[in-house]
């Protein structure tokens, strides 16, 4: 079993950024992909990044292309989303997942196993 735990949301204005950690309690992390997933009120959760278990390859969402950056340092089991130029649409909690594989696709939920608890951001235009 391996245990998520975020931090690093918080309120951000408009055009600002922050960076979300995403720490695990499995030395197995490095064996997992990791994704970055969000909900905003009344939305259902949807896909904004992901990486595969040595960071060699990424993934986004057409709304954070650009804008975000998802990374990872293995030797302290943790995962990263660097979010720049906020907007306001990006409101929401952020989730870090872990997935075994990518053979159901990176941006589908089913594809994860592990998830965190969430963290909240909010943009303030």
């Amino acid at each position: 079993q391996v245990q998520l735990v975020e931090s690093g949301g918080g309120l951000v204005q408009a055009g600002g950024s922050l960076r979300l950690s995403c720490t695990a309690s499995d030395r197995t992390f490095s064996r997992y992909h990791m994704g970055w997933f969000r909900q905003a009120p009344g939305k259902e959760r949807e896909f904004v990044a992901a990486l595969t278990w040595n960071g060699d390859s990424t993934y986004y969402a057409d709304a954070v292309k650009g804008r975000f950056t998802i990374s990872r340092d293995n030797a302290n089991n943790t995962v990263y989303l660097q979010t720049n130029s906020a907007k306001s649409e990006d409101t929401a909690v952020y989730y870090c997942a872990a997935a075994p594989s990518f053979r159901t696709g990176w941006g589908r939920e089913v594809s994860y196993r592990y998830w965190g608890q969430g963290t909240q951001v909010t943009v303030s235009s």
